[in-house]
């Protein structure tokens, strides 16, 4: 008869106790599993492809590892270094150069996910990168 009381009661003993079991805030089970936050859903991007009519054209994105928000050369551009299945700059990065008048506002941060397309050109350090045409930012 004890061990079914204790059942009822989940080992509560005093009236404050059993005022928290019937209410349901009693303390866990030692050993006993917390329940998951719930997730926020993994951010996507919208699909986007080269235009048939763009020369020299690429399309990718990633994860940003690195952000140039001010362009040494003043132009007002910035610059993005992704982790990058698409490789474009070299293996598993993209840089991608986005012009003043499709910069991002906030800037998107390391982490963040990025894509876009546009040219492939040289950079000012000797690498490939896109000059986007189209950036966008996982939502």
């Amino acid at each position: 008869m004890v061990g079914g009381w204790l059942l009822v009661t989940g080992g509560a003993t005093s009236d404050e106790e059993l005022h928290e079991v019937a209410a349901g805030s009693a303390r866990p089970e030692p050993g006993a599993t917390p329940k998951p936050e719930p997730e926020e859903p993994e951010p996507v991007l919208p699909d986007f492809e080269c235009p048939p009519e763009l020369t020299n054209c690429e399309a990718a994105s990633g994860r940003v590892i690195y952000v140039e928000a001010v362009d040494p050369d003043g132009d007002g551009d910035a610059h993005f270094v992704t982790l990058s299945n698409q490789s474009i700059t070299t293996t598993a990065i993209t840089v991608f150069d986005v012009g003043k008048d499709l910069r991002p506002n906030p800037l998107p941060g390391r982490g963040d996910l990025v894509g876009g397309y546009g040219p492939v050109y040289e950079g000012s350090h000797g690498q490939k990168q896109i000059e986007v045409d189209e950036f966008f930012v996982a939502k």
